[in-house]
């Protein structure tokens, strides 16, 4: 029986963290800093730090990974999008809408939880579809239900259906795919990342739901959810743009369940919102509001969840 909630999580401490030009054109939450590159980088070190050392406070595993000088790779701190692994000894490496975040896929960092005593049966590398312009970001496109193998995703010009369909036929997942938009200077736009508006736990499901146009996906989304067991937590646009959708729930090893969000986007949240929340998990909550601002991503972009089998 697969689990939804990994007790296990890497994290990338960054060494050249920045706002990234390529990726600003459709992350509308990244916003420019006139810091020094050298003061944003220690401002964000500093971040990831309290971060890591929060979290094992609660007891959760983190596996630290340093990120390599060059190339420089301002957005290393978001590992989530480059690869996933199962519980099955499978990992994926996915294919990414900017070319400088691609520098973010090291074959050292498999290594590295292959001599950590992790599993890794097959490393299947959906990379080849960046020839032809189709992109699925890791954990950032896909939002996982693992326990019943149900896949939810937003269309943009990082998730594409190709490889959505792709993925879905290759690990056995039911896709349940639609629109999301948000209002950015009086227009609609896409969402660029499912995991801006969305987050599936063990029990619970956060999920701005006014953000999906479409009375018929909407509905269809929140069936699925509800027949999955979900307790649904609708939150406001508003919250979204305080990171309230970017959550992941993680546990420690004596299986005590947390949900993680950050500062902000607990900030953002009413106390009955928290109340719903805490019925079910903890709650941790990090300040990393310069990764926030510059990076455009929040706490669970930060977390790649590690379910591979030891061996």
């Amino acid at each position: 029986m697969s689990q939804q909630t990994s007790a296990t999580i890497l994290m990338v401490r960054p060494s050249n963290f920045g706002f990234n030009p390529e990726t600003a054109s459709n992350n509308f939450y990244q916003k420019e800093d006139e810091r020094s590159a050298q003061e944003i980088n220690a401002l964000a070190v500093d971040e990831f730090d309290g971060f890591v050392a929060l979290l094992r406070s609660k007891g959760v595993s983190v596996i630290v990974v340093e990120d390599t000088h060059t190339p420089v790779k301002t957005d290393a701190v978001f590992p989530n999008n480059w690869f996933s692994t199962h519980d099955d000894g499978r990992v994926i490496l996915y294919p990414m809408f900017s070319p400088n975040r691609r520098l973010e896929r090291r074959k050292d960092v498999i290594e590295l939880l292959i001599n950590g005593g992790f599993k890794v049966d097959e490393i299947i590398d959906l990379s080849f579809f960046e020839q032809d312009e189709q992109y699925l970001e890791g954990t950032g496109s896909l939002i996982l239900d693992r326990v019943n193998h149900v896949c939810y995703a937003c269309r943009s010009v990082r998730t594409h259906s190709m490889p959505l369909e792709y993925f879905g036929r290759l690990m056995d997942y039911e896709i349940i795919e639609f629109d999301a938009v948000q209002e950015i200077n009086g227009q609609m736009s896409p969402i660029y990342h499912t995991n801006v508006m969305m987050h599936v736990g063990s029990d619970l499901a956060i999920i701005c739901l006014e953000s999906i146009p479409s009375a018929a996906e909407r509905l269809q989304v929140q069936v699925y959810l509800e027949k999955t067991g979900k307790k649904i937590v609708p939150i406001t646009a508003k919250q979204k743009f305080e990171f309230a959708g970017n959550m992941l729930e993680v546990q420690n090893a004596q299986g005590k369940k947390f949900t993680v969000m950050s500062k902000a986007a607990f900030n953002s949240l009413s106390s009955a919102q928290i109340q719903t929340i805490e019925r079910f998990t903890e709650i941790i909550a990090p300040e990393i509001p310069t990764i926030e601002k510059l990076g455009g991503g929040s706490a669970r972009c930060m977390m790649a969840e590690i379910f591979l089998p030891l061996v």
